[in-house]
């Protein structure tokens, strides 16, 4: 039977008299597991450097540092994984739970782990190992847990290798995208989806099989999924209610997107030859774009072992580094997008359901039956249906169809970023594409420089091949739409030592005209904007320096506004609209805090934004789409057609003065009529304000402790400096790192708002302030050096 908190804290007296894993030195513990001693040595932005003898050793403790500085984070992640939050947060999370067992990796356990490194299952138990042990020791000191396990009553339980190889949380594919690209098409036909998408670079075939009754596509067919993928959501219920806020009733705590466009949140990365430096080392600069939380998405660790030196970023709960260096190179990741899942639609056999036709015969699905603890219910039976194609996310008994979703990442080694290990040991550019070999989710620019000058690019990610069809829309699970098997990794874009001295990616459409393998990459990009202002920047000749590097990831000038307000400078306007239009005049074009031109900018450009999807997606199509891409837009204004009207020049500038009208209604609404306060960046308008999964439902003592924020904030979804739509920040990049092959020690990087996820550390938002205002924090590699900044130091000893 599952212990709650308060069960635990009764047998504390008795526990804590038993207990010896901390000696009198309360530098050093005593912790089961290990095989020799092992130093941990954090430094004073809250990075840990764990020093260890073997390799077994190193990952234990890293599972076991990473879970006492994430320990809430690690206890939700696990349940995500295994389909369990039902049994802490009760019915309602019940569709999430089946979602995830029916998407669970099922194949033989032992050839998924060793997929990731040679040593897989050893690195990946001695991980699991390392957090289990730490779990142990808190739970003998229940009164210490993270006060999140206090508020909702429950107690963190232990981990298996299956926890770390979930792909909950994984960058994984397009099946949402791809069943409303086909609603799209069954209201609005192919020509206008195609007219209001940015399809490219080859054009796609959308059109449905006649097979698929088209009005059928708007049932809830992706439910499961969906549960399966969501954030976990927290409500008032669910806290003990001491701890509760007495105002708000019934509340919801969620992070609420209302403007982020899917296409423009991304990441940014580049390498740099030394011909390109002032002092001839080559550069390697990352900054992944991810949603905004507390704690961070990423977490930062140093690991040294024989064989073992690797230091950098990557998900808490994974062992390696997805980004960093060791004592060779230095790699990054940006999303190369990839296709890897496909809705397949079945004709189900009249007599039995469970039969759907495949090439001219019924076939049986296969079905597994999991059981669910559901809080305050009695467990629930579920059966979970598979098709040759996938996990059966629908069945519509009613009308005899039935919907599969193909995964490509549940073939062994589709968990994400875990074929990192690979990466973190490799020497050289060629060993480091031998790596790359195994990454198969999510798809990624992976770049590559290292101490002898050498600059690379590899494209990755498990791609199917589809000879037939686009994958952007619903297809037959008849056996007419099937793939034809996987496009070797090493066979994706890639470049070594490119002429130019430099690459970059930024989530556009990088791949090379004279490319062969289509048929494996996809339609759907980014906005080129991040990417064209790296790419402007990168070529202009000049030799960079560390602080230029810096200055990159920050940038905040918007290519779409250097683009858009030389059209609105000769319009007529009036009054406030009038003085608001010529502040415009002779602007930078940079998106900066405290800038009364980049509110200006930014109400205009979202009110464009606005407008465009009102004008020009039809009513019939308006819940689907939602949105256009700002590309797509850009490229009407600068050469209007017949959607602005006979005279399509007159209508572009009318859809412009308009949209900027009502830009200015929304600034004086908001932050009044003086627009002497209209300045970008503030809490109204503009800011980072990070708010914890429970800090919403709790009393204003505890919101205070869990939430960081408010702090100014620059940019937009377009700037390389990516701040998200939102006017609180949403998605942009936590976690940044530049590294200088010639000096490992120079490598600065950022991770807002801190290391730990736990409230009560001194490392939860010490780097929150920082992060806000663009700064950066020395990463240091060598010994010495970590040790001149140590804050705290313990020795991890194995139990006799």
């Amino acid at each position: 039977m599952r212990k709650t908190l308060s069960q635990l804290m009764l047998t504390f007296l008795i526990a804590i008299s038993i207990y010896a894993c901390e000696q009198a030195n309360n530098n050093k513990l005593i912790v089961n597991g290990l095989q020799e001693p092992v130093e941990i040595i954090r430094d004073e932005w809250g990075i840990n450097h764990i020093y260890a003898k073997n390799q077994h050793d190193l990952f234990f403790a890293q599972g076991y540092a990473a879970a006492k500085d994430r320990l809430f984070q690690f206890e939700i992640w696990r349940r995500q994984a295994t389909g369990t939050v039902a049994e802490i947060l009760g019915e309602r999370e019940l569709k999430r739970d089946i979602g995830t067992r029916l998407f669970k990796f099922r194949g033989d356990l032992s050839e998924e782990l060793n997929h990731y490194h040679e040593d897989g299952e050893e690195i990946i138990n001695a991980y699991t190992q390392g957090v289990n042990a730490y779990i142990e020791e808190i739970l003998a000191t229940p009164d210490q847990l993270p006060i999140e396990f206090k508020i909702l009553n429950i107690v963190p339980e232990k981990w298996t290798s299956d926890v770390v190889i979930s792909r909950h949380q994984g960058l994984l594919g397009n099946i949402e995208e791809e069943l409303e690209i086909g609603q799209a098409v069954a209201r609005l036909g192919v020509d206008k989806v195609k007219d209001l998408s940015w399809f490219h670079p080859k054009e796609p075939d959308l059109s449905i099989d006649p097979v698929i009754d088209q009005e059928l596509l708007f049932d809830d067919i992706l439910e499961l999924y969906k549960a399966y993928r969501k954030p976990v959501q927290f409500k008032k219920s669910d806290i003990l209610p001491q701890y509760r806020d007495s105002i708000k009733e019934n509340s919801v705590a969620t992070l609420i997107e209302d403007n982020d466009a899917s296409f423009s949140i991304g990441s940014n990365n580049w390498v740099v030859s030394g011909e390109l430096t002032e002092n001839g080392n080559t550069y390697m600069a990352n900054d992944p774009h991810r949603t905004i939380a507390i704690p961070s998405l990423r977490y930062m660790v140093h690991l040294v072992a024989p064989e073992w030196n690797v230091i950098g970023g990557g998900e808490p709960e994974i062992p390696g580094i997805s980004i960093g260096h060791n004592e060779y190179g230095a790699w990054g990741l940006t999303v190369f997008e990839t296709d890897g899942e496909d809705l397949y639609v079945y004709e189900l056999n009249p007599e039995n359901n469970q039969q759907y036709l495949y090439k001219g015969e019924w076939e049986e699905m296969n079905v597994i039956t999991e059981t669910f603890k559901v809080k305050g219910k009695e467990d629930v039976k579920v059966d979970l249906f598979y098709s040759r194609h996938g996990p059966v996310t629908y069945v519509d008994s009613v009308n005899n169809k039935a919907y599969a979703v193909r995964c490509a990442w549940l073939e062994p080694g589709g968990s994400p970023y875990l074929a990192s290990l690979r990466m973190d040991q490799a020497k050289t550019w060629e060993e480091f594409r031998e790596a790359c070999n195994y990454s198969h989710i999510p798809g990624e620019n992976m770049i590559w420089a290292d101490k002898e000058g050498n600059i690379g690019w590899q494209s990755v990610g498990i791609a199917p091949i589809r000879r037939n069809f686009s994958g952007l829309v619903p297809v037959p699970g008849d056996g007419r739409y099937e793939w034809d098997g996987y496009l070797p990794i090493i066979q994706k874009p890639n470049i070594e030592n490119p002429s130019v001295g430099y690459f970059a990616s930024a989530n556009q459409n990088i791949t090379p005209e004279d490319y062969e393998h289509w048929d494996a990459i996809g339609f759907t990009w980014a906005d080129p904007f991040r990417g064209d202002r790296v790419e402007e920047v990168l070529s202009s000749g000049k030799k960079f320096t560390m602080e230029d590097m810096m200055d990159l990831q920050v940038d905040y000038l918007s290519i779409p506004a250097r683009t858009l307000v030389p059209y609105l400078l000769d319009l007529p306007f009036t009054d406030k609209v009038a003085a608001a239009k010529e502040k415009l005049r002779g602007w930078d074009y940079k998106l900066e805090p405290n800038s009364i031109e980049a509110a200006i900018y930014v109400a205009w450009e979202n009110e464009i934004r606005s407008l465009a999807a009102s004008r020009f997606i039809p009513d019939s199509g308006k819940e689907i789409l939602g949105s256009i891409q700002m590309q797509k837009i850009l490229d009407w204004i600068i050469a209007p057609d017949r959607r602005f009207g006979f005279n399509p020049s007159l209508g572009r500038d009318q859809f412009l003065a308009e949209s900027f009208q009502n830009g200015i209604a929304y600034l004086e609404e908001r932050l009044g009529e003086n627009m002497n306060n209209w300045q970008y960046g503030q809490e109204k308008f503009k800011h980072t304000y990070m708010a914890h999964a429970l800090g919403g439902l709790v009393n204003e003592e505890l919101k205070a402790k869990l939430d960081v924020g408010p702090l100014p904030r620059g940019g937009n979804s377009y700037t390389p400096g990516s701040t998200g739509g939102n006017n609180r920040q949403s998605s942009g990049a936590s976690f940044r790192i530049i590294v200088n092959t010639g000096d490992w020690d120079a490598t600065v990087g950022t991770n807002g708002p801190g290391q730990s996820g736990n409230p009560d550390s001194p490392f939860y938002s010490n780097l929150f302030e920082p992060w806000a205002k663009d700064q950066y924090f020395p990463v240091y590699y060598s010994r010495d050096k970590v040790e001149a900044v140590s804050a705290d130091k313990i020795v991890l000893s194995p139990k006799k």
